[in-house]
Order: C-alpha cells, then structure tokens, then sequence
C-alpha cells in the first residue's frame, strides 16, 4: 500500500466548510487504511454484475464508474427537503445487493445541482469515496483515517438541536476537494465559492448545511465496510432525479 503524507498544518475555515457547524483547522494523526475480515456479500467483477440499482435511472447509473462495487445511495424525499434515506449497495455474484435502508438528513434547503457556499443545499451528483476520520478513534476503518481535534463541532443545529458529536466519524465526499487528503484538507479545486467540506457524519437530529448525515453505530458500519479496493461512490439526490 502506498503511504501518504500528512500536512503539517490543515487550514480550515467553519465560514467556508459546508458541514454542519464548520471546524477548527489542526493537525492530526492518519493512518493507514486497515484490512479487516471482508464484508459477508462476495466480491465480483464489475462486468458480471448488472449495473442497475433500484430507483436509479440510466443517467444516474450511467455515471457510477464501472469499477465500482460499492455504492452509498442517498435518496432525498423532494427537492427541497432535509430528509432522505441511505442505503449501502453492494456488487454480489447475482447483481447489486442492498443492504438495510436508514433515515437520515441532508442540507436544510435540499438540493442542488450548482451548489454555492452559503446556498444551504447539498450537491446532486455521483461521487468518490476516499478518505475519512473523526474526533473519535479509528473504529476500525477501511478508508484512511485521520484522527484530529479539528473535527469538534460546537453549536446547535437549525432546529436548536446539539451539534457536539456530529462530527466523532466523518467520511469525505469527494466533492470540490482533493482526493488522497484529510476531510479537513481545504484545497478547492472548483474555487472556495463552491462550498466544500461536504462529509458523511453523525446525525445530530436536524437537517445540514450541505452533508448527509447517519445514526453514529450506521458511520461506523460505513467506515467498516467501504473498502477503497472496491472503489466505493456516493450516488445522491432527491428521488425524482436520480430517478433519470
């Protein structure tokens, strides 16, 4: 495996960062991806399985790489909901297997398909899956994980609701970021006015500014389970889109 290097620094601005309360930018510990004992459902290769998953439309599947065997999939309720439901997608020897659907939120305003700093919604798309981390310990994840103080999130949420916690395990959608880096890397490839800092996290009971977030004993059956060898993505939208 290859080894990557850490920043010194990471510079992490709460007005730029699109999870919910922002974070503190600081410095952490990364370790390597671990191996645990592999998931029940047997790996295939992509071209023996059928790429369909229920729900997802041509487009949309059309734009799930053909590699990938693993796919998180985020079905919000309406355009401009903060609900939705994930479900974890996985290539079988007979076709793409589901596993159990759990609630969950995204941003306050919905979605978007032009997302903007600011704009409370998260972005529709399809995207990689590379890193993760955490205020908590490695729970025994595949992804790299990087261990920092930098994810504590103070505050409340938008229904008065605690944020401390959401951020023990983060995963990074690779959305406006640089793959192969810590969730609080801040380089922007699209520019800063397209938001970033968009994660999978700890559901803290109210909607987002532009994550998706999950019951904490779910992130951790996340991190367990999505193997960077399989090429894991994030397929997310409200229904009537990704329904295309």
């Amino acid at each position: 495996m290859i080894r990557r290097r850490t920043a010194a620094a990471l510079l992490v601005s709460p007005l730029l960062l699109t999870g919910c309360g922002g974070g503190a930018g600081a410095a952490g510990r990364r370790t390597a991806a671990r191996r645990p004992a592999p998931a029940p459902t047997p790996a295939t290769s992509a071209s023996r399985a059928p790429r369909g998953i229920p729900g997802l439309g041509p487009e949309r599947s059309a734009a799930i790489p053909a590699r990938c065997e693993q796919a998180v999939v985020v079905t919000g309720r309406g355009k401009d909901s903060p609900l939705c439901t994930v479900v974890l997608h996985q290539r079988t020897d007979t076709g793409w297997q589901a596993g159990p659907a759990w609630p969950a939120h995204n941003a306050l305003r919905g979605w978007s398909a032009h997302h903007l700093i600011g704009d409370l919604r998260s972005p529709l798309g399809v995207y990689t899956l590379s890193d993760a981390g955490g205020l908590l310990p490695d729970p025994g994840s595949r992804l790299p994980y990087h261990r920092s103080g930098g994810f504590h999130s103070p505050g409340t949420g938008f229904e008065g609701e605690p944020l401390e916690g959401s951020f023990d395990y983060v995963i990074a959608i690779d959305y406006n970021r640089r793959p192969g880096t810590s969730p609080l890397d801040w380089t922007r490839p699209l520019g800063p006015e397209r938001g970033g800092g968009v994660w999978l996290h700890v559901d803290h009971g109210g909607p987002t500014h532009g994550c998706v977030s999950v019951a904490k004993a779910h992130m951790k059956d996340l991190l367990r389970t999505l193997d960077p060898g399989r090429h894991p993505v994030v397929v997310m939208g409200y229904a009537d889109w990704l329904a295309h």
